[in-house]
This record gives structure tokens, C-alpha cells and sequence, in this order.
């Protein structure tokens, strides 16, 4: 997605941002950019109006923001770790208020306070800045005209919140339920059986608000009572038999402590605060397409009494982003987690946004690639190579390149002293990137001892083979031709040094580079500047291709992790922890982690292969 003015047709809005340059790409369609054109089109949301209560009205009328504007919010809740279904949620959210020049809203539905903790606010908003989010900012709603980050919480709403409660108390819309869990669970019926009205639904208004004022007070037991709204337990849609709008938790929040011991549910929660922060258009994933109708009915009836502006918040569903070989549920991530089956949530195995930049992912790649996967209101299933593939594209045209041997042998050659000199190390040089020349060069030594790959070395040629063999020539990459005259193993068979003649006058980028033809070509790292290296190779974290139907533990690819201990080339000492990252050439993308133990010189993980390994 591109913040280019779109070109799929329809009336340019007014709000819009100036025309793109000719040569910029169009915005892909799709139907969230018709029902946002639409809606500024027809000022949708330039009619705001205020009925009801006129005291509610002008209080909430204070912090209005400028109703022209497109306004968008991303709702995480702060109880685990960002993933990657939550990059695609971002990504959306985000760009499209910048296409079309309103503002989104970082907010965190904080309703939880049993399972939310500061670890994950911060966490979140770590990912969203790392995301390129992190200086757009939006209009404070206590002072129009002002700006402040883009941050807001739902726990900044419970005061209103609990008002809007006991208005839906005094109007008849709601009562206090005193069933236990298992007999409201059973009266709710199912979806072919209508529910049963509760023995507690026909109070009075003015009991049930004496008895909410009880739960608030913290006079009833947690789980003795819920708040619930009145509205039809025969409905076909589940959640509109009375669904609960609050519920007593004990706990501590933290951001409002102890002041409450009554929490709203987040489906009474979230439309309230898309109302009260004036968000036009709040897009979710399908699985809550069901619940759009109560949050119609919630802020129908607040509208109503005006406590919030008319027209409201309107909800649109897109389909969710699925990934073969990745969990996105929290609380399967956090078992991982916690039974220590990963190292934290920032394992770069894990699906999380911490996990992907620890690894080496960029947020360019994770846009490029929700880009790709669209934005539709159908379902399916993304293949795990599409997620490789955009950080190949990206990371390509400006990755270093650098050279590793990862599972190395020692490679002597024999004629080297003769001829260069005994101790004498050549200087080479290779292009830093060779799609950016103005990237300039970086520089290696290559002298009598070099490691090399265990298997660019065979006894015996096989069939399409042209690396090392007796007999057989090859050019040390930016090097010289090398004649191979064997190798030598030990008692138990395994490979511990290969010989070769240096072949004269042979050196890439000197007139007799071309003298010799050679087929094969093999990376090199020299014994007298290799710097050591822990490797990590990861690999899916699942081995099944849509894992969470079955037993989690058992869907985990055993092979994740390999570990290496390799060596790499001298230039990787001055590369920054966790950076945008490198190439090593024949191997793929690396990165060095960013989370570094002090007692190793250099720990990289391994991003992505070249090549989709997997594919037929």
C-alpha cells in the first residue's frame, strides 16, 4: 500500500492527500478504499449531531475531533507479544488514514487487568514504532487543535464507561444477573434453541442500579453477579441474548491500580471508546463480524441518549490473515512461552513482531508483504514462502554482501609459501553490494590457510559436481584458481583437511583472471582474519502446515534450531546488533542478534535461504 492518492476511480476526496508522482504504483483496490471514498464523498461524518441529554452533549462536544477527517484505531490488547496477524492490522490501519489524510489511533483495550501487564504495553508500543508508526501523531481529544502521540488507553474511559452503564440501567436496557455461570451458560441456549430469560431480568431499574452501585463498591463476591444488557434471549445471533457488559475482578490494572473492582466486558468496552475518540471506521477481522450487531444496538442506544455524536462508529469485517506453519493465538504463543519450549516471546522462531525483527526481518518486508496478501472478506491461507519471498525482494537490491563457511575444513594450500612467500597475505576485495557500486568495497586477506565448505569437497566427482575433486581446478571467489590434489580424513572417516596447488597469475581483477576457465566458483574465509561466529539456523517453528488443531507440542518442528560454529569474513565485526542485516553469498540473509551475549564475539541468525529451499 502507498500513500498515493487512489486510482481505482470515483471522485477524488477533498481530504485527500496531493496526487502521487506519475511513475508512483496505484494503490491496490479493494473494498475498505470504496466504503472510505464513499463516506468523505458524502460528508458521512461531517453530520455529526448531538441529541439526548444536552448536558452529556456538551461535555463530550468539548473534545470533539474535526469530523471531516478519516479516523482509524489499532486496539491491541495489552496480554502478550504483537504478531505477525497484528503487523497486517497495522500496517492497514495505518495507511490507509495516511492515504487519505486523517490520523489512527494507537489505542490498548486495558479491560483485563488479570491477564494485561506493562511489559506488553511497552512491548506494543516497541513494535508499532518499529513499524515506521512511531512519530505520526494525532489530535488530543481534551483540546482540539493540539497535538499528542498517537497513544490512547480504553482505562481512560472507565468513568464514562460506568456512566454509560447506568444510563442503559435506568432506560430498561440493562440488569444485573445473579445466575450462576453454569445455569446462564445453559439458559443461553444454543443455536437451536432460543435462551430463557433470567429469573433476574425483570427488576426494577432502580434495584438493579442499587445493585450495580453494589458490585462497583466491591459489596458482592468476584463472579457472584455481571451486568448484562436487555435485549432479546430468542435472537438467532448468540450474542445478542444478553450479553454481559460488566463483570467483578479483583484485580490490580496497571493504569488505574485499585480503583475499580468492576471491569468492562470488551465488547461494551471497544465501541465506546471507537465513539468517544470519534473513529470513523473500525476495522476488524471477520471472526467479529457477529458481533456487529451489538455494537450497533450500544451505540444506537447512547446516541439516543447523547452520550455519544450521531452518526457512529460503523464496523467493517476483513478476513484475517492466516499462515501456513504459524500460531497467532496469544495464549497458545504464551504457552510456548511460558513452558519454556521457546526462549521468550522474542524467540526469532516465534510469529511475533520481536521474534521477526530479531530474526531479521525489516517492516519494510512486513509491509510489502501484507500488501501482497490483500485485503478481502474471504478467508485462506497464505503459504509461509510468500512471507520469505517479500523479505527477499526487499532486502536484495540493499543487502551487504559478506562471506561465512558454516560448517567449515581447513583448506592448505601447499604450493603458497613457494610461490607468495612464506607468511604473505593478498589483499582482495569483492563490492559491498553489487546492485549499489557507490556502496564501494569491502576488503579480506587470503593467505596459505583458508576455511572452506566440508562439502564443496569429494573424493570421487559426482555426477554435475565442479567444486573441489583431485585433479579438479576452481576459483577461490575473489581470489585465485586453485588445482585440488586431495583431502585428508581421519580414523573414523571424517574430513579434516583438503590440499591444493595455487594455480599463478590467477587473481580475480588482474589480466590473468581469464587465462584459466574454471566451472566452479567457491566461497572462502581466510584462517588469518576469520572472525568466529555462532550461526543459528532457524527454521519454521512448525512443522504442520496449519498447525493448532492438534496437540501443540506435538506440531513443532524438532529441527527449528541448528546451531553452527562457523567463521565469517573480517567485515562483519563493524556490523550494528540487530541492523537491517546482510547476505552471506551461497547461504542467504542474516542478521547479527541484537540480543548478543558478551561472551561471543559474533552471534548471527539466519533470516531466510536465497531460495524457497521447498519448492518443487
Amino acid at each position: 500500500m502507498t500513500s498515493s492518492t487512489p486510482q481505482h476511480g470515483g471522485k477524488k476526496p477533498s481530504s485527500a492527500p496531493s496526487k502521487a508522482p506519475v511513475n508512483a504504483p496505484p494503490a491496490p483496490s479493494n473494498f475498505l478504499r470504496h466504503v472510505i471514498e464513499n463516506d468523505l464523498e458524502n460528508g458521512t461524518y461531517a453530520q455529526r449531531q448531538w441529541g439526548g441529554s444536552p448536558g452529556d452533549a456538551a461535555h463530550h462536544k468539548a473534545g470533539m475531533h474535526d469530523p471531516a477527517k478519516v479516523r482509524m484505531r489499532f486496539p491491541p490488547e495489552p496480554n502478550g507479544y504483537l504478531h505477525l496477524g497484528h503487523a497486517k492490522s497495522i500496517w492497514l490501519n495505518f495507511e490507509l488514514a495516511k492515504e487519505y489524510g486523517g490520523v489512527c489511533h494507537l489505542r490498548f483495550d486495558d479491560t483485563n487487568p488479570e491477564k494485561e501487564e506493562q511489559e506488553y504495553v511497552d512491548s506494543i508500543r516497541d513494535a508499532v514504532q518499529w513499524l515506521g508508526y512511531e512519530t505520526y501523531l494525532a489530535d488530543r481529544p481534551s483540546a482540539p487543535g493540539t497535538m499528542q502521540p498517537h497513544e490512547y488507553f480504553a482505562s481512560n474511559y472507565f468513568d464514562f464507561m460506568y456512566r454509560a452503564a447506568e444510563y442503559l440501567i435506568e432506560t430498561g436496557l440493562a440488569y444485573v444477573d445473579e445466575q450462576t455461570p453454569e445455569e446462564m451458560r445453559a439458559n443461553r441456549g444454543d443455536f437451536g434453541k432460543p435462551g430463557i430469560d433470567s429469573p433476574f431480568r425483570a427488576r426494577t431499574p432502580a434495584e438493579n442500579i442499587a445493585r450495580f452501585r453494589e458490585m462497583r463498591d466491591g459489596k458482592l463476591d468476584d463472579g457472584a453477579a455481571i451486568l448484562r444488557a436487555k435485549i432479546d434471549m430468542a435472537s438467532p445471533n448468540i450474542n445478542m441474548r444478553d450479553p454481559a457488559l460488566y463483570r467483578i475482578r479483583r484485580a490490580t490494572h496497571h493504569n488505574t491500580g485499585d480503583k475499580w473492582c468492576i471491569y468492562p466486558m470488551y465488547t461494551f468496552a471497544h465501541p465506546i471508546e471507537d465513539a468517544l475518540e470519534q473513529i470513523t471506521h473500525s476495522i476488524c477481522t471477520l471472526e467479529f463480524e457477529d458481533q456487529r450487531p451489538f455494537y450497533d444496538w450500544l451505540l444506537d442506544r447512547l446516541a439516543e441518549g447523547g452520550l455519544i455524536a450521531s452518526p457512529h462508529p460503523r464496523q467493517y469485517e476483513f478476513a484475517r490473515l492466516n499462515v501456513t506453519h504459524v500460531v497467532t493465538s496469544k495464549r497458545k504463543l504464551r504457552e510456548l512461552v511460558e513452558g519454556g519450549h521457546v526462549d521468550g516471546w522474542d524467540d526469532p522462531r516465534m510469529p511475533t513482531l520481536a521474534g521477526l525483527r530479531r530474526r531479521g526481518y525489516t517492516p519494510d518486508a512486513l509491509k510489502l508483504f501484507c500488501e501482497r496478501s490483500g485485503v478481502t472478506k474471504s478467508g485462506g491461507w497464505i503459504d509461509y514462502a510468500s512471507l520469505e519471498a517479500a523479505l527477499r525482494d526487499t532486502l536484495d537490491p540493499i543487502a551487504p554482501r559478506a562471506m561465512a563457511v558454516l560448517d567449515p575444513v581447513k583448506l592448505v594450500i601447499t604450493n603458497w609459501d613457494a610461490l607468495m612467500g612464506e607468511g604473505f597475505l593478498d589483499e582482495c576485495s569483492a563490492p559491498i553490494n553489487p546492485h549499489d557500486p557507490e556502496a564501494g568495497r569491502r576488503h579480506f586477506k587470503l593467505g596459505r590457510d583458508v576455511w572452506i565448505e566440508r562439502n564443496d569437497y569429494e573424493e570421487v566427482q559426482p555426477k554435475g559436481f565442479f567444486r573441489l575433486f583431485p585433479g579438479n581446478k576452481v576459483r577461490l571467489k575473489y581470489g585465485h584458481v586453485i588445482e585440488c590434489t586431495g583431502g585428508t580424513k581421519d580414523a573414523n572417516g571424517k574430513l579434516v583437511e583438503v590440499q591444493a596447488l595455487l594455480v599463478p597469475d590467477t587473481k580475480s581483477g588482474t589480466p590473468g583472471a581469464d587465462a584459466i576457465k574454471v566451472k566452479g566458483n567457491i566461497t572462502w574465509v581466510a584462517v588469518a582474519d576469520a572472525l568466529q561466529a555462532e550461526v543459528r539456523l532457524y527454521e519454521r517453528l512448525f512443522a504442520a502446515e496449519k498447525p493448532g488443531s492438534g496437540e501443540l507440542l506435538d506440531e513443532l518442528n524438532k529441527e527449528s534450531l541448528v546451531t553452527c560454529a562457523a567463521f565469517v569474513e573480517p567485515s562483519l565485526a563493524g556490523a550494528a546488533l540487530g541492523g537491517a542485516g546482510f547476505q552471506f553469498e551461497r547461504h542467504g540473509y542474516f542478521v547479527k542478534d541484537r540480543s548478543k551475549p558478551q561472551s561471543l564475539s559474533v552471534l548471527v541468525n539466519r533470516t531466510a535461504t536465497l531460495k524457497d529451499l521447498r519448492a518443487k
